[in-house]
């Protein structure tokens, strides 16, 4: 989001000083019994002062739309343009006090030239110095407020990531499962329920991480996977092929791989003849978890919850973007892996 420059405050600003500085040359000169024109220097003084001033935040507004406010380029062209402008200004203003007091103007009174480039210069350095106090201001108020935002969207993403976990209607499937089994083969179902108390106790204390290792987020997808096998058995096939140093020493969101195999099994059909091959393979620095296209007749209403909250948890921790592809009747998404537990992975 782009900062609104603050044009007011700089305006205010502007008047501020040109009151107080002009109020402290008429104090002086005032004070000086031998000066016959105190109100006309502090009318030029002033009249100098507020051009230099306008001029500035002309120059501000002119640069901004071309640069970013905290680059290098936009500062060289403002402190160079802006001292330019300052010095002309005061070089403008003292033939038009010497036409008006009647006093001669030389143009080789070096020392007087000398004093004007110096009070421009002066005079430019304390408003680009109170200007940079305002847009520092507004820089920290357009932080904290996008801060405030990504707070916001990561609570977001992590309640809807809460209800995707625990989802009242996976958890009825699994009671019915359970009971169904224990029912056929009490064996079974004590296998099957060691899987669910792994995934449910994954899904309530992974809450407190954002990021976890791949072996744990394998681990996971595992058991969710053995879950659903006892559901679809061989119409669900599922390939990980990951090298052991890419599970040792890499990491993922919490919860990225589970949803993926599970998106893959809500949209699409199972049956022996026909089965569901779901592959998780890696290229480069990215895994990628891809299935043969097998829609279901009747389309099930989604709100695409599950693919939208692992975006926006890449987009916060990383920066990065989940790469979601359709082509040749298979559908894919490539996560990116993260090197480093304890960093934001923003770049």
């Amino acid at each position: 989001m782009k900062i609104t420059l603050p044009i007011k405050s700089l305006i205010g600003i502007n008047w501020l000083l040109t009151v107080v500085f002009s109020g402290i040359v008429c104090l002086f000169l005032f004070q000086n019994k031998t000066e016959q024109h105190p109100i006309l220097y502090t009318f030029m003084t002033a009249l100098a002062i507020t051009i230099i001033s306008y001029a500035n935040i002309y120059v501000i507004i002119y640069l901004s739309k071309k640069y970013e406010l905290n680059s290098p380029t936009f500062r060289l062209y403002r402190c160079v343009l802006t001292y330019i402008i300052s010095a002309i200004t005061y070089l403008i203003v003292w033939p038009v006090f010497a036409f008006f007091s009647k006093k001669a103007w030389e143009q080789d009174d070096y020392v007087l030239l000398l004093t004007f480039i110096l009070s421009s210069v002066l005079i430019n350095t304390l408003i680009l110095v109170l200007q940079d106090f305002v847009l520092l201001h507004t820089q920290k108020a357009h932080t904290e407020l996008e801060l405030s935002k990504l707070k916001t969207a990561h609570a977001e993403a992590a309640n809807s990531l809460l209800q995707q976990q625990i989802h009242p209607h996976f958890l009825f499937n699994s009671l019915n499962t359970v009971k169904s089994l224990y029912k056929k083969d009490p064996f079974a179902g004590d296998t099957y329920i060691v899987h669910l108390a792994n995934f449910l106790r994954a899904s309530i204390f992974t809450q407190s991480t954002k990021v976890s290792k791949l072996e744990v987020e394998l681990a996971l997808l595992k058991d969710y996977l053995e879950m659903q096998k006892f559901r679809f058995g061989s119409a669900l096939c599922c390939l990980i092929m990951l090298p052991d140093e890419i599970i040792d020493n890499y990491y993922l969101p919490s919860f990225s791989l589970q949803p993926l195999l599970e998106n893959a099994i809500k949209h699409n059909e199972l049956t022996e003849e026909a089965p569901l091959r779901i592959v998780v393979w890696h290229i480069d620095d990215r895994i990628i978890v891809s299935n043969n296209l097998q829609r279901k007749a009747v389309k099930l209403e989604s709100t695409n919850n599950g693919l939208a909250n692992l975006s926006e948890r890449y987009r916060l921790l990383s920066n990065d973007e989940v790469i979601i592809k359709e082509e040749d009747k298979v559908f894919s998404v490539s996560i990116k892996l993260l090197s480093n537990e304890y960093s934001n992975h923003r770049r």
